[in-house]
């Protein structure tokens, strides 16, 4: 075979001017100098090839510079067969017959680049050259002689465009890998510079080193990009200075490259901390947790992202089901549900069962349209068929999407039209590979940082949001100012509507506590004396719930007690009327009792579940029955007793007895009775259950009979 030709490149010796200038600057910094310096000088490089038995020998003379291995070189499809004697791999071995394998030049076409990692000098790869769909293992082989001044050490850099991990062999020796090669199915990252030392040829006097790399693609590698299989950019071959200073650009450019990505998941994982604190703020908004929830798992696919393409913490079978498979349709339904609940959509009920159900379409055709199932690979023909349904699939995402919008519009008019071209170009954006397959290029490179059209949507997303949530919690502070406002007039009325805490009346000392556990309690009495006969009617009672709804009852309750009293004072008939009031109500119930006491000194007493009083330290025994509200003709129990001078009777709700301390023990019936029986006065009572912990609503109304 004729010789192949290439330009050598050489190095200039720095002079000791030169090298007192550069001492000032860091090592980092001179390597870099180095590295352009001879770029800048255009040194030639040269290889020159020999016809030999088995294949063309490329010839480099190395400076302090690097070299391309361009080729030709030699590639087989599949595995090398094993040595049975030395268990080495034949195909890495130096003098292995590799003269009918297929030619490949990695000479890159002028201009060319990579639209998905934006490297430059991209070929296609194997797919594209007969072996479409097939996956595994592939080998490439080259000779190359390298003339080099005496004690210069040598270094490789692995090539920028691989698919997907690979093994490096000089003359049959493993000089390193990139990836796991320890088990049957090898584990494999996303392509990163990785850099090799080359050690010395075993025999001095054949300087020829048989280069050969054994490199393992996925089986979902074909499904997710084109022109894809084994190596797509050359190697470096050159001085191990030089080589070093190379990679370290190219971790520079890796990380220009991801730079997106790590803003976005920090961007996106403040905004999710901020959602889901806002939560806190307004626990009855769903779509805090909505939009705290999308953002966050957004910030989780980048940043699994970032550990993929920076870092070998994660391998491709891990990293890919993970984001294409779990993180992927999870997104797509939590931004569905943010713009149902963001709208208000309660009508359309189908709506979050179908986001439910796409999204676990989405998950099982990717995990079998793009080969991510460890346990198995899926034949190609059911692989493109899954490939078409999750397409499918992923399409019906945005006009679900779209629904919420337009209903948006009509609901909210401004909100709808500026959520509706940020929610748009996402959808769109999220069909960047199967736009990549028809060589759409949404992917760009200003100085070196790479952007796609999902960063471009992903910022516009997050500036429209931002702009809706500040709207939206401006909105939910002026209505919690309002709610406040309710709360401090219902307040005030409660006030009204409750007596005096200490009454004097002929006859009667009464002293009364109320202490709410919230801002609006459910407790209530009324001390009505009769004008005439020189009775007096008192109703005490518990509505069941606690805050605003259960203030409103109160108010209800009280207007209906005033109201019966003076048309029949009669405890019984009061409590049919008030049980009138609630049936039928929903989550209306109230336990009450009425208590009528005669001038006289005769009680009549009548009760619908509420705790029984204490008369002189003793509960008054009388029958059970249920609260109001619970049947339309529910009977009461009714116990007629005297009440003479000198007697005490406490009324008191059930927030005494289920005070409750810091380790859960009851304040229970057994103190109240220690309380009662040393003739503890109201306010010792509810003070004494207060501090022990209070759970509900304490209110104590204490009664003695005294001298006419």
């Amino acid at each position: 075979m004729p010789c192949l030709r290439a330009n050598v490149v050489y190095v200039p010796i720095l002079t000791k001017r030169w090298e007192t200038k550069v001492a000032r600057i860091s090592r980092f910094s001179l390597l870099l100098l180095i590295l352009v310096w001879s770029r800048h000088d255009a040194w030639s490089l040269a290889a020159q090839a020999v016809a030999t038995a088995h294949a063309p020998i490329e010839h480099i003379t190395i400076g302090a510079s690097t070299a391309p291995l361009n080729g030709p070189w030699k590639f087989h499809i599949g595995d090398s067969p094993v040595d049975p004697a030395t268990h080495t791999l034949l195909w890495a071995e130096p003098d292995f017959d590799d003269s009918k394998w297929e030619t490949v030049d990695l000479t890159p076409p002028d201009g060319s680049l990579d639209p998905v990692y934006g490297v430059s000098g991209m070929v296609p790869g194997w797919t594209t050259r007969g072996h479409a769909g097939d996956w595994g293992y592939g080998w490439y082989r080259l000779r190359v002689q390298v003339t080099a001044a005496a004690g210069e050490k040598l270094a490789i850099e692995g090539p920028p465009g691989v698919d997907d991990g690979y093994q490096i062999f000089q003359n049959g020796k493993l000089v390193g890998s990139f990836g796991g090669f320890s088990s049957s199915r090898p584990v494999v990252y996303n392509t990163q510079p990785m850099r090799f030392d080359l050690p010395e040829p075993g025999n001095p006097g054949s300087p020829t080193r048989v280069l050969a790399f054994r490199v393992w693609m996925e089986p979902s590698t074909p499904s997710n990009y084109p022109d894809v299989g084994g190596l797509r950019t050359a190697p470096l071959l050159g001085e191990a200075g030089a080589v070093t200073v190379n990679d370290r650009v190219r971790w520079f450019d890796a990380f220009r490259a991801i730079a997106d990505h790590l803003i976005s998941a920090t961007m996106f994982g403040l905004f999710a901390f901020l959602a889901l604190s806002l939560t806190i703020v307004d626990r009855s908004d769903r779509v805090y947790l909505w939009l705290g929830t999308a953002c966050l798992l957004t910030a989780i696919f980048d940043a699994v992202v970032v550990i993929l393409d920076g870092t070998q913490y994660m391998g491709m079978t891990v990293g890919d089901p993970l984001r294409f498979v779990v993180l992927r349709p999870l997104i797509f339904v939590a931004w569905a549900m943010v713009w149902w609940s963001w709208f208000g959509l309660k009508r359309l009920a189908w709506l979050p069962w179908a986001a439910a159900g796409l999204g676990l379409l989405c998950a099982v055709s990717i995990a079998l349209g793009r080969n991510l199932l460890v346990f198995m690979v899926v034949p190609p023909w059911i692989s493109a068929v899954f490939g078409d349904v999750y397409v499918v699939a992923k399409l019906l995402f945005l006009p679900l999407m779209l629904v919420c919008i337009v209903q948006g519009i009509r609901k909210e008019g401004v909100e709808g039209w500026s959520v509706l071209p940020a929610v748009m170009l996402w959808g769109i954006a999220q069909f960047w590979e199967e736009l990549n397959f028809l060589h759409i290029n949404l992917t760009w490179f200003p100085l070196g940082v790479q952007i796609t059209l999902g960063d471009i949507a992903n910022l516009l997303l997050v500036f429209v949001i931002a702009a809706l949530l500040l709207r939206r919690l401006l909105r939910t502070v002026r209505r919690q100012r309002l709610m406040e406002l309710d709360v401090k007039q219902a307040q005030e009325v409660q006030k009204v509507i409750l007596p005096e805490p200490i009454a004097t009346l002929p006859g009667l000392a009464i002293a009364s506590e109320y202490r709410p556990a919230r801002e609006v309690g459910g407790d209530f009495f009324q001390i009505l004396p009769h004008p005439s006969n020189g009775s007096m009617l008192i109703v005490a009672g518990d509505v069941a719930g606690k805050g605003l709804q259960a203030g409103m009852l109160v108010a209800l309750l009280v207007g209906a007690i005033r109201t019966s009293a003076n048309f029949d004072p009669d405890p019984l008939a009061v409590l049919k009327v008030l049980n009138q009031r609630l049936w039928g109500r929903s989550h209306a119930a109230a336990t009450c009792l009425a208590l009528r006491i005669g001038a006289d000194g005769g009680a009549m007493l009548a009760n619908a579940g509420h705790l029984p009083p204490y008369l002189n330290g003793q509960p008054l025994e009388i029958e059970g029955s249920l609260p109001l509200g619970m049947i339309e003709d529910a009977e009461f129990s009714v116990l007629q007793f005297r009440f003479t001078q000198g007697d005490q009777l406490l009324l008191m709700s059930d927030g005494i007895a289920e005070a409750t301390d810091l380790n859960g023990n009851l304040f229970g019936f057994d103190r109240i009775l220690d309380l009662v029986r040393n003739s503890a006065s109201a306010a010792a009572i509810a003070t004494a259950a207060q501090n022990f912990g209070q759970e509900d609503d304490i209110s104590v109304i204490s009664i003695i009979r005294t001298a006419a």
